[in-house]
């Protein structure tokens, strides 16, 4: 049975293994599919040629926002350009998401910026529960604090049984951006 009322749920996609993000952008494109407006933020990523970028260029109300740099982030000590951008990225996802006009939304990285303190776990708990009941809200990253986890509505954990970067073969294009 299918109804017009929509009711958002948290989701969260978490581990050590590969497939987080795509997960989500998988998410967000059959949502896309159905007519909804979808929004990506990418935490601790920016300026790197990841193929969802091109892609969401052909896909009006699919919109991409980077929220980083192209290099690592260093969790022992985040360089203060990391933590200025994580922090402005949150400030736009918690203005996109408070504004309705998405249905759903991705925090793609919200864990790990968490995680690494460039965001605080009190405001992603504050989003999560301010925001518009019908609004989908997908996190990922390794290292989910628990406290996201408790607020989560779905949680999947994707582990690692065997990758081959182990094996020397580096990221692709079109693979792994």
């Amino acid at each position: 049975m299918t109804t017009d009322k929509r009711i958002g749920t948290v989701q969260v996609y978490t581990g050590d293994g590969k497939g987080k993000t795509t997960a989500a952008l998988g998410q967000a494109l059959r949502a896309w599919g159905h007519g909804r407006k979808v929004l990506v933020v990418q935490f601790m990523k920016g300026r790197i040629n990841y193929g969802e970028l091109e892609a969401a260029k052909r896909l009006d109300g699919f919109d991409i926002v980077q929220a980083g740099r192209e290099t690592f982030v260093s969790k022992e000590n985040p360089d203060p350009e990391d933590v200025r951008l994580a922090r402005e990225g949150f400030e736009l996802l918690r203005e996109r998401v408070a504004s309705g006009a998405y249905d759903l939304v991705v925090a793609d990285e919200l864990n790990v910026a968490v995680d690494y303190g460039l965001v605080a776990l009190e405001e992603v708990l504050g989003l999560i529960h301010a925001r518009p009941p019908e609004l989908e809200l997908v996190l990922t990253g390794r290292n989910a604090h628990p406290k996201i986890i408790e607020a989560a509505d779905l949680v999947s954990e994707v582990l690692e049984i065997k990758h081959h970067y182990r094996a020397g073969l580096q990221a692709r294009e079109g693979v792994e951006f």
